[in-house]
């Protein structure tokens, strides 16, 4: 087959050598083993990089025709640039994965294995997270649990390092989603899956590029993209403190007709208007988020434009001349 290998890169000079290094000698042992075609490529999407990313990627292209670069106009996130990669690859078998080097690259011949055997779909799992810090460890396991628990159909500790057929990848076309949580969409396709587990390594060089608040910012944008539960969390707390109100309103006409205590208190006034106020700014808050993210969908923007694409460069006959834009549209 025909293999497409995506690394969303973002700020990655330190290590990208190392990685199309290895890269290229993963796809020469599995072109040696007759089990992927000539013509496989590796596609380094530039996702806006302030440093020698895009240098490093036009150089790779320059030295091997394995090597496509897709730069995109300018920063558009993790999930847009992984997007970009999948749809602009050509292989029958796309593999996306992070260029840190943190996952094991080993573990593609496992997807392709899968692939063979049947499975559309194919997941990078994590056996566990030993070279995580405990903080992360733990919040990250607890999200998941959270999102089952939401109703989020989503795959234990696997993050963006999967394979997908072709079949896949044109059903992913069809997803025009621009609050995009990758995740979340991949278990939507359907199809046959498989899983492949794998230990996951230490960053070769350089820093995460995913603080914390970005971190927290993906979580809630899974949580909102793909669950109702906050709607009907809100519909729940709202009938409880309707009932607390009313058995409130029943006490105070008990007091005020069968006993002499009936003057109102500062408390019994000022802290129902507060509760109730507090309560009722949360509900339009999370209501407020949905609509959000409703509005922005209606704009169909585009998720994202290709500002150069070595491929085309290459057969124009130059390696430094934008020759086209290319626009997937939302």
């Amino acid at each position: 087959m025909r293999l497409s290998i995506v690394v969303p890169c973002y700020n990655e000079q330190e290590v990208l050598v190392e990685t199309l290094a290895r890269l290229l000698r993963l796809m020469d042992e599995l072109l040696c083993a007759g089990r992927i075609e000539v013509d496989s490529e590796v596609i380094f999407v530039d996702d806006g990089s302030r440093d020698r990313t895009w240098a490093l990627i036009q150089q790779g292209a320059q030295s091997s025709t394995r090597v496509r670069g897709l730069k995109l106009s300018r920063n558009r996130g993790h999930q847009q640039a992984v997007l970009a990669g999948l749809l602009m690859a050509r292989g029958d078998a796309v593999v996306s994965v992070d260029a840190d080097l943190q996952d094991d690259l080993a573990a593609i011949s496992e997807m392709l294995s899968a692939h063979v055997a049947g499975a559309e779909i194919v997941y990078g799992v994590r056996r566990k997270r030993e070279s995580d810090t405990f903080f992360k460890r733990f919040t990250a396991e607890a999200y998941y649990r959270l999102l089952s628990r939401l109703g989020v159909e989503i795959v234990f500790n696997h993050a963006d390092y999967r394979l997908l057929g072709r079949r896949a990848i044109e059903a992913l076309r069809e997803y025009r989603e621009v609050n995009l949580f990758l995740r979340g969409v991949i278990p939507q396709l359907g199809f046959n899956t498989a899983q492949v587990h794998y230990d996951r390594a230490e960053r070769f060089a350089g820093e995460s590029k995913y603080p914390l608040g970005k971190m927290l910012a993906l979580a809630w944008q899974g949580i909102t993209s793909f669950s109702t539960m906050p709607l009907r969390l809100i519909t729940s707390v709202g009938l409880l403190i309707s009932l607390a109100s009313f058995g409130v309103s029943l006490w105070a006409l008990w007091v005020r007709l069968f006993t002499e205590h009936s003057v109102p208190g500062w408390t019994s006034t000022v802290v129902p208007i507060y509760l109730l106020g507090g309560i009722q700014l949360l509900c339009i808050g999370i209501i407020g988020e949905y609509l959000a993210k409703t509005y922005v969908e209606t704009k169909r923007r585009p998720l994202f434009h290709i500002e150069h694409d070595t491929a085309l460069a290459r057969d124009a006959g130059t390696m430094s001349t934008a020759v086209s834009v290319s626009t997937w549209q939302g």
